[in-house]
């Protein structure tokens, strides 16, 4: 073999580790999405908008049991700085706004759909691994 795993094009020599693990390294790409979707809120905001292409963020404290308005705003608010979400103001009195995903939201959809069928395939019930511990 050529020092590589070929399945993933992982390096698996020392002088290689950097594409992995260096500061523009894979390690740093996946934590940067990982940081970008964490949050109680913004999954449950990003298939909400995956449903529906446009919503206002009264549909969405609706559609959301148990946010609170001032959660809804940060987790919105960090979305679009994300480049995940878009903001349209549409100036109009009484105020209206609505959201949509980025064309980067969209794109994200595949990660997180490939996420879900490994959660669902994922064996379910197994012990605590530090159980086992003695």
């Amino acid at each position: 073999m050529d020092g590589t795993s070929t399945h993933f094009n992982v390096p698996t020599q020392a002088q290689g580790r950097e594409q992995c693990l260096g500061p523009d390294g894979s390690v740093a790409h996946v934590t940067r999405v990982l940081k970008m979707i964490q949050g109680r809120w913004k999954l449950p905001i990003l298939f909400r908008l995956y449903a529906d292409p446009a919503l206002r963020s009264s549909a969405l404290l609706r559609d959301l049991p148990g946010v609170s308005q001032k959660m809804l705003t940060q987790h919105l608010r960090e979305l679009e700085a994300d480049g995940l979400v878009h903001r349209i103001d549409y100036e109009e009195k009484p105020l209206r706004v609505e959201y949509r995903l980025s064309e980067d939201g969209l794109r994200l959809l595949p990660v997180l759909m490939a996420m879900r069928r490994f959660s669902t395939g994922h064996a379910t019930g197994l012990a605590d691994p530090r159980a086992d511990a003695p």
